[in-house]
């Protein structure tokens, strides 16, 4: 963490038991893609997304079935043993569908509003204020989201009047960045007004480029104390929306911005949903903010290392800890900072092998056929012959029994 940027000191904001903001890790959040309504698969994909270790789940209430149906989805997903708080997306007609079915208000553990699409004119003031005297009276936080695809019309055609008038006009993106920031900020001091208090509220700005995303947090970032959720809008799909996310969000949280994050990947037909989730968390885990499971670190392969060995042993040591993961989390407290090391030849795999908990140096092209296993940086074994996938597993699970015990 030394190498990190100090977390920026926001105000702490309770989602349900799930503490954002001052000072707490950063919480990695989610969101659904069924239809509400359909009880069974919301309870079914929050389960999945929750499973995967989203700590808070977010679906769209964007019609009154959807509004009956969230009090149901809760109560299912408690009898599951589920209890993510679970946090209602809201746009257009937010303000009716709280006032109009209050259980759904009671159920969530939190509101979004995008004050973009609330209304015009007077209407947007009265339907935001709608909207916040519920919270307040609930005493339910509250995320206002602002998106550029969506952005408050009126605001955006007054601050391009204005930019039009100096002497340097900005260029539109930047128009555009002062018009999201504004936005959320005054929309911010309003929900103050109304009555929320400083911890109630969370702020974010969402764009789908990344230079632009960057830009619009920092300085979210300069003029504000509130937390802050952290995501492009649309990252897109496959490795384009994985590598968007990952530069946006590192960049953001190395800089010690960012509260709370998630990843809005277009997910494959049919795929699995839960990727979204765990790509957070290898984020989170990589930049040194946060440890979720164990890590293998394997060598690339070079013509050093034909065989293909070390790579399928690399392959059985990641199945094997992905099966093992649930047992491990639940009976083997602290076992997600274990570091194992499955290494090709010797020229980095011995030193690999030693800075690992534990460690395997495979034998390379022309080396001698064994292989020194390290644990805590101290050789304890050679082995050699056709079992040393199976036995390097059962050294890798007796470490974990015998350090980290039953806790």
């Amino acid at each position: 963490m030394d190498e990190l940027t100090a977390r920026q000191k926001t105000y702490p904001v309770n989602v349900g038991g799930v503490m954002i903001g001052g000072g707490h890790d950063v919480v990695v959040q989610s969101m659904t893609d069924t239809d509400t309504a359909d009880v069974a698969a919301t309870v079914a994909q929050s389960k999945l997304l929750a499973d995967a270790g989203s700590e808070i789940v977010r679906l769209t209430v964007n019609n009154s079935a959807a509004a009956k149906a969230v009090p149901e989805v809760s109560r299912r997903l408690a009898d599951l043993g589920c209890n993510v708080p679970l946090v209602g997306d809201f746009h257009f007609i937010g303000h009716r569908l709280l006032r109009d079915f209050p259980e759904l208000a009671a159920t969530l553990a939190k509101f979004r509003i995008n004050p973009g699409n609330v209304g015009r004119g007077v209407r947007h003031d009265e339907n935001f204020a709608t909207f916040i005297d519920i919270a307040k009276d609930l005493g339910k936080p509250v995320r206002i989201g602002v998106n550029a695809g969506s952005l408050d019309p009126d605001l955006m055609a007054l601050k391009m009047d204005e930019n039009s008038r100096i002497s340097e006009p900005l260029d539109s993106e930047q128009v555009e960045n002062q018009a999201l920031v504004e936005s959320a900020l005054k929309s911010a001091e309003a929900a103050l007004d109304i009555g929320l208090t400083p911890n109630q509220i969370i702020i974010s700005c969402k764009v789908s480029r990344f230079p632009q995303m960057v830009s619009v947090y920092r300085e979210l970032s300069e003029r504000s104390d509130f937390p802050l959720h952290l995501g492009l809008t649309e990252a897109g799909m496959g490795q384009k929306g994985i590598v968007a996310t990952t530069a946006a969000l590192s960049t953001l949280l190395e800089q010690g911005i960012g509260d709370t994050i998630r990843a809005s990947l277009t997910p494959e037909v049919g795929g699995d949903r839960s990727t979204e989730v765990r790509l957070c968390q290898d984020i989170l885990q990589a930049i040194g903010l946060r440890r979720f499971r164990p890590a293998v670190t394997a060598c690339p392969g070079c013509g050093r290392t034909t065989s293909t060995l070390f790579r399928e042993l690399a392959q059985d040591i990641q199945a094997h800890i992905d099966e093992k993961l649930p047992e491990w989390q639940s009976r083997h407290k602290g076992s997600e900072s274990l570091q194992v090391a499955v290494m090709g030849c010797v020229v980095n795999g011995p030193g690999e092998s030693r800075a690992a908990n534990i460690g395997i140096s495979l034998p390379g092209a022309g080396e001698e056929p064994r292989a020194p296993v390290f644990v805590d940086g101290e050789r304890v074994k050679l082995l050699a012959g056709p079992n040393i996938a199976s036995e390097f597993i059962e050294m890798v699970e007796n470490y974990v029994e015998t350090t980290y015990g039953d806790r």
